[in-house]
């Protein structure tokens, strides 16, 4: 189509950098892939995050690798930003010169 998409992400690894590199990998892949992105760009993200943990695990387990990761992507979509995040990974928008809040961090102590 003629809509104009962008992909920004970063993941912060844990117990190495497995899961942080294949999430780097894959998961710009499974968005692209899933059949919401032009529809529900959202649903793409979150679904796309999921399938990319699953195919993470397999991985995991066959290859007995101990690592995650934290990630924050932000997609977007004409003039719609969408931010999707795993664990306390964090994305900043600061609008002319004040930070605007965009999401709440993920912490243990929260429900």
């Amino acid at each position: 189509d003629d809509v104009d998409r962008a992909y920004f992400a970063v993941f912060d690894g844990h117990g190495g950098v497995d899961a942080a590199n294949y999430s780097a990998t894959h998961l710009h892949v499974n968005v692209g892939l899933h059949e919401e992105i032009v529809t529900n760009p959202a649903e793409a993200l979150k679904c796309s995050f999921q399938k990319t943990d699953e195919m993470f695990l397999f991985k995991a387990k066959r290859e007995k690798l101990r690592s995650g990761t934290t990630g924050v992507c932000a997609l977007i979509v004409g003039n719609k930003l969408h931010i999707a995040w795993l664990g306390d990974s964090q994305v900043m928008l600061v609008q002319q010169g004040k930070a605007v809040t965009l999401m709440e961090p993920h912490k243990p102590e929260r429900e």
